[in-house]
């Protein structure tokens, strides 16, 4: 079976879809043979086998045990397909796989995770020597099988171990593994693993902290109080030179020593980061002293870094993410690189830049603990006393430290050059690339919110420094400007403004800008100059407005793309900071050199750098807004460079977002201006705009015709009413063909919205309007609205249907519709009974709602007549409206439902007091843990209860959310605040993320659901509407609402009380 299992194996990584994919069906099929597992691993455990074959049998056996080995796995597919005798061989195979230390290290990292998922299953009852073999081999065992050991317990400890199995042998674990990482006859790799280890161990303590606090901060200390000399003696340990350029290529002793020290250092420095986060108090009272130790080793190592990568004076490799990209990677071939952000085959970083990055992190994590404060004061006081209070300090020190990780690497350097969207995505932070030259400004940031003023006059004076200095580089300097423009950038993010103390930064600006040799200094002095002028409190308005102008100028002329990006970005800091009077004379010059900048680019190429677009969206749309007017003057051409923009990226979303969003800042001015600059708009976009719908549908430019359609959408919804003659006839032959043809949900929202809203402003024009086969607009509308509510349609692509039936109803009346209002009212039943999605759902609700509005009993006695799918209108549309009425958005909406249901229930029909509903859910009484598998087969349940009482229900919530309580994340963090934490003195973070941790993972994960975070802003109409109808059902016991009272749980009686 080996021999098959090698041939479809090497067919798994073939880069045609084909045999990639048959191959994987064909291993699958394999999953019932009894042979598959054990042969896999022989194929692993061969060394003649080529390395990428034995690791990937190893993926697809630790697919085979997730899914087939124990229904303790969360992805069990719920059949065990491996006898107890072939699990026994496997456990040892693998075991010996993983720890032998014969094997590649991907091998053993492959075998260590197939192993801890059996463990996470098996261990202790069914593998009850695993960890005491562990724990033996360890001591005992040579460098290579230590090695494979390490990686299987950081494995278990990580993945495989509850608590109650990680505090039986907990103290056996540390003590192993601390014995490995301060025995320096070890390789330090091996030592940084140990490391490693131990830091996982705080994953766990984190989670059972909560229920163990006493018991698990005392295990901490214990173990700390082993540990901490330890990590002070490593973080004092002098770094060996860098190897010579031909030891790192060679990747000798030498090399492997220098990579080994720099891996143990850092996951030391990562270890004391996150015991400073589980564990404050045991750290604080080091902190002072390793406050030193870092920035004795920062200070250091900056020799080292600026060789490796600063100072352009060896050639490195080319990047790995370049390898793939063989264009780039030609331009590349010239431009040396300092190797930096790598990490071995055990996942451990081992560059230098890692490391600086580490410690620059605990740096301004120790900044925050009051021992270090206190120190660092006594210190600056001593400082002031000898120095007085502008004489050299340690804020000069820091500074002159972050000045010189802070510089532009050669890397940087090389990809800026090429591609601007990098260097502009860098800059505008849109990057998940965090460097130590962001962790400089970050630091820097967190220094100014301790000490404000001497923060800005520390970096103020080794600015002036640093520029006073013949022999300091163009580096050097930017890299000041840039700590600069990071602490300007905070200070606009918390509204702090500063007063004239900074004007002494505009000599070091004018210095940079005038540095016609330097692209990237003269950019950075443009990009500060922006932002300065925004956090002046009061601007020096004639140097701004020189410095805008210049600005402007250079989008035009500069030699430098990087350059001419840096004042496009700059522009919009100048028109947000200088008053109107001084921005609107250069409005045109603006749009004009955005025009020119645009003319002299490719626009195809241009198009995939979507933070360069979106940059020129948003100066363009800051300067259209200094004054709309100008895309209806004649001879403008504003608009068209809009749609210009927008029709290039229509398949960005975020810029076509962006467009959107300027559009209808644009058309709801203009709209305000009155019905004459309303027409010449739509003289200026119409044409446009279905010119847009035939280019689209030519070229099968789907995202086009999206844009066009959602430009439309707008357009339509800020029309005058009555519409401009022949507006209807303009646009709907194009709109309603692609209505009734096209699947897109892309487009049929939007497309839908835009017939709604000319409904809404003129529906006399679309009621009088004819097609080509003589149907009139009513018909049309009704032809639109059957389509949409197929059930072979998409939620998603009929979402607005309901918005349109409904305006359709409200305009044509029942007269006009005759026979086609209860079709139309049915279908619309029938499509809720089968929708999923909420604002679907809402949509279609809302038709109902506002027919209730004027008419509830209508709305029941047609309700109840129909039948849908063999049950009553009555029971399919109030379960559907009363389960997701606490799901609706929007104000108009929520509150047209809110007075649709208290009309409802004021009618008292006894038809909807016998219709029974979804009520409260069924809270279980198991104690048991509820995994993903055990969540999956115990669904929800639910009480049933009357229709009167749901709605009840329903309002009170309606009432609490329009009376804007506290939402649940933010009581969530009202409680574990005043549960106190004992931080020892280190102050708290607020909004700090760990993004290590898995349940963070899942939350992040978690905001992009529906139904998360949507929570509901305070609403007083809404809230005085409910209040009074709470108070007159009660007083005049309308509906029976005292008995339904009494069947309300006691938290929604406490939400009524508030009404009185």
């Amino acid at each position: 079976m080996e021999q098959e299992l090698l041939a479809l194996l090497a067919d798994t990584q073939s880069p045609a879809e084909g045999p990639r994919k048959h191959a994987e069906a064909q291993l699958e099929q394999l999953y019932h043979n009894e042979a598959f597992p054990m042969s896999l691993a022989s194929v692993a455990s061969h060394a003649s086998v080529p390395l990428n074959l034995r690791q990937s049998a190893l993926l697809v056996l630790k697919t085979f045990v997730l899914s087939a080995w124990s229904p303790q796995l969360d992805e069990f597919k719920g059949q065990v397909l491996v006898n107890e005798s072939n699990k026994e061989q496997l456990r040892v195979v693998l075991f010996e796989l993983a720890t032998n230390g014969e094997n590649d290290r991907k091998v053993t990292k492959a075998a260590s995770y197939v192993v801890s998922k059996i463990a996470y299953a098996d261990y202790p009852d069914h593998w009850p020597t695993l960890l005491p073999s562990l724990l033996h081999l360890i001591p005992t065992g040579s460098d290579a099988q230590i090695h494979g050991a390490l990686k299987v317990l950081g494995d278990l400890v990580a993945d495989g171990l509850n608590e109650e199995q990680f505090f039986k042998i907990a103290r056996d674990l540390i003590k192993v593994v601390y014995d490995v990482a301060i025995n320096d006859t070890r390789k330090p790799n091996l030592r940084a693993l140990g490391v490693s280890v131990f830091r996982s161990c705080f994953e766990i303590l984190e989670i059972v902290m909560e229920d163990h606090k006493e018991a698990v901060s005392g295990f901490a200390s214990e173990s700390l109080s082993a540990w901490s000399p330890f990590f002070l003696e490593v973080m004092k340990m002098p770094m060996p030179d860098v190897p010579k350029e031909e030891e790192e290529i060679n990747d000798s002793p030498i090399q492997e020593h220098h990579r080994g020290i720099i891996a143990l250092k850092l996951q030391v420095v990562k270890t004391l980061m996150k015991i400073r986060l589980v564990f404050p108090a045991l750290l604080s009272p080091q902190s002072p002293i390793l406050f030193t130790a870092v920035w004795e080793e920062l200070s250091t190592l900056q020799a080292s870094f600026h060789e490796m990568y600063i100072n352009d004076e060896r050639q490195g490799r080319t990047p790995s993410f370049l390898e793939t990209e063989p264009c780039i990677s030609h331009w590349l071939l010239t431009i040396p690189f300092g190797v930096g952000r790598l990490e071995d085959a055990d996942g451990l970083p081992y560059t230098l830049d890692f490391l600086v990055l580490e410690e620059l992190d605990f740096m301004q994590s120790c900044l925050r603990a009051t021992p270090v404060k206190k120190a660092l004061e006594a210190q600056l006081q001593s400082q002031i006393s000898l120095n007085g209070a502008s004489g050299g300090s340690w804020v000069i020190e820091v500074m002159k430290l972050v000045v010189a990780y802070a510089q532009i690497t050669t890397e940087e350097e090389g990809l800026w050059d090429i591609d601007v969207n990098v260097f502009l995505s860098e800059e505008t932070s849109v990057t998940a690339n965090y460097t130590p030259r962001t962790a400089c400004g970050d630091l820097v940031i967190k220094l100014s919110e301790w000490l404000p003023r001497l923060a800005v006059e520390g970096l103020m004076e080794y600015t002036k420094a640093v520029f006073s200095l013949p022999q300091a580089s163009w580096k050097e300097k930017e890299a000041a400007l840039y700590i600069l423009n990071q602490l300007l950038s905070d200070f606009l993010d918390v509204d702090r403004k500063v007063g004239h103390e900074l004007a002494g930064f505009i000599e070091f600006i004018n210095h940079a800008i005038a540095c016609n040799d330097q692209m990237f200094l003269r950019a950075r002095g443009f990009l500060v100059a922006g932002i300065l002028a925004k956090t002046i409190d009061k601007p020096l308005q004639p140097i701004f407005t020189s410095f805008m102008e210049h600005s402007i100028k250079s989008i035009a002329e500069d030699g430098s793309e990087v350059v001419q990006v840096s004042c496009i970005r700059a522009v919009q800091d100048y028109i947000h900071a200088l008053p109107h009077e001084s921005t609107l004379p250069m409005q045109t010059p603006i749009i004009s050199a955005l025009s020119s900048f645009l003319s002299s680019k490719d626009l195809v190429e241009l198009s995939e750098s979507d933070d360069l677009m979106v940059t020129i969206v948003e100066t363009l749309r800051d300067a259209i807004l200094l004054n709309s007017g100008i895309c209806i003057a004649p001879q403008s051409s504003t608009l068209d460079l809009l749609f210009t923009i927008g029709s290039r990226g229509a398949n960005n979303y975020q810029l076509t977002a962006l467009v959107n969003e300027t559009f209808v800042d644009i058309a709801s001015s203009i709209s305000a201006m009155g019905g004459e600059s309303y027409i010449r708009l739509c003289e200026k976009v119409l044409p446009s705009l279905t010119g847009a719908f035939d280019v689209g549908n030519m070229t099968g430019q789907n995202s086009l015709t999206n844009l066009a359609a959602e430009l439309l959408s707008v357009l339509a919804e800020y029309g005058s009413e009555p519409l401009p003659n022949g507006f209807v006839g303009a646009v709907m032959p194009k709109l309603n063909a692609l209505l009734l043809s096209s699947s897109d949900a892309e487009l049929l929202r939007p497309g839908t919205e835009a017939v709604k809203h000319m409904l809404v402003h003129d529906h006399q024009q679309i009621f009088e309007w004819h097609d080509q086969e003589g149907k009139s607009g009513l018909e049309i509308c009704l032809v639109i609205i059957d389509r949409l509510l197929r059930e072979n349609m998409e939620d998603h692509a009929a979402t607005e249907v309901g918005g349109l039936a409904a305006e359709l109803v409200e305009k044509a009346g029942a007269e006009r519709l005759g026979p086609y209002l209860l079709q139309l009212l049915r279908a619309v039943a029938v499509r809720l009974a089968s929708a999923q999605e909420a604002a679907f759902i809402q949509s279609l609700i809302l038709v109902f709602a506002r027919l209730s509005l004027v008419g509830a009993k209508d709305v029941v006695d047609f309700l109840a007549q129909v039948q849908v799918e063999n049950e009553s209108g009555l029971q399919v549309v109030m379960g559907k409206w009363l389960q997701n009425s606490v799901n609706f958005a929007g104000y108009d909406q929520i509150r047209q439902n809110v007075i649709a249901l208290s009309k409802l229930y004021t009618l008292a029909d006894p038809r909807l007091a016998q219709t029974m509903v979804q009520g409260d859910l069924i809270v279980p009484t198991s104690s048991r843990i509820m995994t993903r598998s055990r969540t999956r087969n115990t669904p929800d349940q639910y009480t049933t209860i009357p229709v009167p009482l749901k709605i009840i229900k329903v309002l009170i919530e309606e009432l609490s959310s329009a009376s804007g309580n506290t939402s649940g994340l933010e009581a969530a963090a009202l409680e574990l605040d005043e549960a106190g934490s004992d931080n020892g003195d280190w102050e708290d973070e607020p909004n700090f993320l760990d993004l290590g941790l898995s349940m963070t993972k899942q939350d992040l994960m978690a905001l992009g659901d529906d139904n998360v975070g949507a929570e509901r802003q305070r609403d007083d109409e809404t809230q005085a509407y409910l209040t009074e109808f709470f108070k007159g059902v009660e007083a005049g016991n309308i509906a029976g609402f005292r008995d339904w009272y009494g069947q309300l749980t006691a938290e929604e009686r406490g939400k009524l009380s508030v009404v009185g």
